[in-house]
């Protein structure tokens, strides 16, 4: 599996990915021009947004604001491997859809980017295959009545997700979230662990994170501010846990 980072700043003109590539949007945008085999279509991007787009290219243009994205090009031979095929699925094209599981493992690759050293080979390993299982399952023709043994479905993964987007400000307990998927926290917890990458506490502050670099770059707001909007009432512990994820402090990120 093979994946770029990237901060685009604005009006830098037409932009392309390549094919058989899923990509998630961490910024938001209105009125993107996306086209795809001699189409366009103008469309709004939300924070989150999953893109993907077959064999074909994806060219993206009047893209006003920086944008910041992870783009993952997953290896043929884990596809055919978690297909049970021996030709390469193709990944169906999306256009701004939401995926738990495909953001949560671009966060994690984003977290890598941005500090080197912290996803180490075996895990790295384990978050292409399960990214692979999950892309033929969900994108690639074989569509499954049941998730595999042990992990959330998709609709339950899908509430999980919208109730942290809503609630990114507020108090959050796996209790909580667990309710969402109707289960009980642990048995929760383990699930999303094992269909995310991610523990419950860390998809959180990962999205939480997101949010705050979105309000550093695009308000006034201060420091403490943006700390307090995303749910931290701590600044001390919101500087050093974003150090942590992006290796840089929040005034820093607003000044880029």
């Amino acid at each position: 599996m093979r994946s770029l980072h990237a901060r685009i700043p604005p009006d830098e003109g037409p932009t392309v990915t390549g094919p058989q590539q899923v990509g998630v949007s961490f910024a938001a945008h209105r009125g993107v021009v996306l086209e795809r085999d001699g189409r366009a279509a103008r469309l709004d991007i939300r924070p989150g947004d999953v893109f993907a787009n077959g064999r074909d290219h994806l060219y993206w243009s009047e893209v006003a604001g920086p944008d910041e994205v992870v783009e993952i090009y997953p290896d043929a031979a884990l596809l055919r491997a978690a297909a049970g095929t021996s030709r390469t699925p193709e990944i169906e094209p999306l256009a701004g859809a939401r995926d738990a599981v495909v953001l949560a493992v671009a966060s994690t690759l984003k977290r890598a980017h941005l500090r080197p050293g912290s996803l180490g080979d075996v895990a790295a390993s384990e978050l292409a295959h399960r990214l692979a299982a999950h892309l033929v399952t969900y994108y690639g023709g074989r569509r499954a009545s049941r998730p595999p043994t042990g992990c959330l479905d998709r609709v339950q993964l899908d509430r999980v997700a919208a109730l942290v987007e809503d609630r990114l400000g507020d108090p959050l307990t796996v209790a909580d979230l667990a309710a969402a998927a109707t289960l009980s926290p642990f048995h929760f917890a383990r699930s999303f662990r094992l269909s995310t990458g991610m523990a419950p506490h860390e998809f959180v502050t990962s999205r939480r994170l997101d949010r705050a670099t979105l309000l550093l770059r695009h308000t006034t707001l201060s420091v403490a501010e943006v700390a307090y909007a995303v749910g931290y009432s701590n600044v001390g512990h919101f500087r050093r846990l974003f150090r942590r994820h992006t290796g840089i402090l929040p005034a820093a990120a607003r000044s880029r």
